[in-house]
C-alpha cells in the first residue's frame, strides 16, 4: 500500500504521416528505456488510439511525483540526443500533463485503456468499485494534474489549456473497455467529455532492465 500517490507522466500527441515510421522507432528504440532507467520510474508503456483522442498515447508511471523534480529527471532533459530534439519537435497538439494516481482500483495492466477527461469537482472517486464488477475489467485510476509539474511540451498550445482531472480505465478486451466506459458515462453523467480509447502497443518495467 502507497502512504503517497504514485505519479504518472501523460503524453498523448498525433504526428504528421510523413514523420510517423522515425517517431515510431525514436520512441520503440530509445525514448522508452531512457525514461524507464531514470531513477523513481516504475514503468514505461505505448497506446495507439483505437477512437478518439490523439493518436499516441506514452504513459510512465513513478513511485511519486518527487520523481519529477529529481536531479536524475531533470538530468534526462539537459542530455537529450539529436533524435529526441527532432522528434518532440514533430509533435501534432501534444498534451502534457505530470499527475498523481488516485483512487486506484483493481491491479495490472489491460490490452485496452479508455481516457475520460473530466470537468473539475466531478465524483469519480467511488467509480473504481462499481467498474470493478464489470467482466473483463482490470484496474482504473484517477490521474490529477499537478499545475506546478505539468510544464508544456515545445509544441504545445498554451491558449485555453486546462488541466481537467483524467478517468483511466484499464480492460482486457475491446467490449470491456465499451462496456466500462459506457458504465463510467452513465455514472457520471454529463461530467465526462472527449473520451478516448487505446489498444496497449508495448510496456516496459524499470525492473526488467539490465542496469
Amino acid at each position: 500500500m502507497h502512504t503517497t500517490p504514485q505519479g504518472m507522466l501523460f503524453v498523448a500527441t498525433d504526428v504528421g504521416a510523413a514523420d510517423e515510421v522515425d517517431f515510431n522507432a525514436w520512441y520503440d528504440h530509445e525514448h522508452v528505456e531512457e525514461r524507464a532507467r531514470i531513477e523513481g520510474f516504475i514503468s514505461a508503456a505505448r497506446y495507439e488510439s483505437v477512437r478518439g483522442g490523439r493518436r499516441y498515447l506514452g504513459l510512465y508511471r513513478t513511485d511519486s511525483l518527487g520523481a519529477f523534480t529529481s536531479s536524475a529527471y531533470k538530468a534526462a532533459f539537459g542530455q537529450q540526443t539529436a533524435w529526441s530534439v527532432t522528434n518532440l519537435g514533430r509533435m501534432v497538439k501534444p498534451m502534457r500533463r505530470v499527475c498523481a494516481v488516485t483512487a486506484v482500483a483493481g491491479q495490472g495492466s489491460g490490452s485496452f485503456l479508455s481516457v475520460l477527461s473530466l470537468q473539475a469537482g466531478a465524483e469519480a472517486d467511488a467509480l473504481g468499485p462499481q467498474l470493478a464488477a464489470l467482466p473483463g475489467f482490470v484496474q482504473s485510476y484517477l490521474l490529477l494534474p499537478d499545475a506546478a509539474l505539468s510544464t508544456p511540451l515545445p509544441q504545445e498550445s498554451s491558449e485555453g489549456r486546462q488541466l481537467l482531472p483524467l478517468l483511466v480505465v484499464e480492460t482486457s478486451s475491446s467490449d470491456a473497455n465499451d462496456a466500462a466506459l459506457a458504465q463510467a458515462q452513465t455514472v457520471l453523467g454529463t461530467a465526462a467529455h472527449d473520451a478516448a480509447c487505446y489498444a496497449l502497443k508495448w510496456k516496459l518495467f524499470s525492473a526488467e532492465l539490465a542496469r
